[in-house]
């Protein structure tokens, strides 16, 4: 396979991985850490826990403060299961809690709703271990699906995922889905803030909601990392009712995809970072919910450390690649499309 020239680079594509038969991990494999953010999903985890695949090393349940029997759900299942209870509030924060944590070589995503089938677990540990850094899920790979995304969401997504691709130079067919993986070591590209058990339950900052998954693809392409594209199918919620809102979600990735924009354009031309836009590059030191408020949207946080943000302008700039786009191509081979799991 030939190299693809990208603006002006020498890039080696990667493949797409698409699932095939169903099989458990290679024990002789990297170890994989799986991370499950939950809140009141007692009901859903059994289904979870029945298709995970053999050799996962550790499972680690992000607890939101769930009022059900998650965890006890979740020790009965898993007993050598790690619970965390998430120190913020929404779904970024519990997947930063739980990213922190992780010890495996490999960490891997998923919702404990039902809607993700972690026997496609093995698919994203191929990508990794051919190559890539960070693997992503797509439902828009010939091979993924989703029997659950509304025409709403999915016309979302794709104006999204077009302005990403336009704005960042990155190649997603998919920015919004959440089952991903990358290995463990490059983790702190992401910039992600777990916060302390001191943080208040109530607080959300920015990263801490639905936006994560935004945040992370763009943040991971930026550091030049090499990024896979994995076919997933996605079904939907197995029982409870999803916090996810369309409209004000969508809007909180709309205004991360332009605070990011804004962060890699001040990288570019070896400026400093404008002080509105310190909250895109300082991890998760902006009050979410400030942010929503009118006419606030770029108001810098207080919290912001001036040596912190320094320091990650330093390190983004020396890192090899730094904001190079990276292909993604199809395989080479035939793939054998998933079949849904219900």
């Amino acid at each position: 396979m030939s190299d693809t020239s990208i603006g002006g680079d020498r890039i080696a594509p990667l493949r797409v991985l698409a699932p095939a038969a169903r099989r458990e991990l290679d024990p002789a494999g990297p170890t994989v850490t799986v991370v499950v953010p939950a809140m009141n999903e007692a009901r859903n985890l059994p289904w979870l826990a029945a298709r995970m695949p053999r050799g996962v090393a550790e499972i680690i349940l992000v607890d939101g403060r769930s009022v059900d029997d998650t965890v006890a759900v979740a020790r009965a299942l898993w007993p050598d299961v790690r619970v965390i209870t998430q120190n913020r509030r929404g779904k970024g924060n519990a997947m930063a809690c739980g990213f922190a944590a992780a010890t495996g070589a490999i960490t891997i995503m998923i919702d404990a709703d039902g809607s993700m089938d972690p026997g496609e677990i093995p698919f994203f540990v191929d990508a990794l271990v051919a190559g890539a850094d960070y693997a992503k899920g797509s439902r828009f790979r010939p091979g993924g699906g989703s029997s659950d995304i509304t025409r709403l969401r999915r016309l979302g997504n794709f104006g999204l995922n077009a302005l990403t691709n336009a704005w960042h130079g990155t190649r997603y067919t998919d920015l919004c889905y959440g089952y991903n993986a990358f290995w463990t070591r490059v983790r702190e590209v992401m910039r992600l803030d777990p916060g302390t058990p001191a943080d208040s339950s109530e607080d959300r900052r920015w990263g801490d909601g639905f936006e994560i998954e935004t945040l992370i693809n763009v943040r991971v392409h930026t550091a030049g990392l090499r990024i896979a594209e994995v076919p997933s199918y996605e079904t939907l919620r197995l029982h409870g009712a999803s916090n996810l809102n369309a409209v004000s979600d969508g809007l909180r990735v709309l205004r991360t995809i332009a605070f990011e924009r804004r962060v890699q354009r001040a990288l570019a031309v070896d400026q400093p970072i404008p002080a509105e836009i310190h909250e895109a590059a300082a991890v998760g030191d902006v009050d979410a919910e400030a942010t929503e408020q009118a006419g606030e949207a770029d108001r810098p946080s207080p919290h912001v450390d001036p040596h912190r943000v320094a320091n990650f302008v330093a390190q983004v700039q020396a890192s090899p690649g730094a904001g190079t786009a990276r292909e993604v191509v199809p395989a080479e081979a035939a793939v054998v499309p998933p079949v849904p799991p219900r």
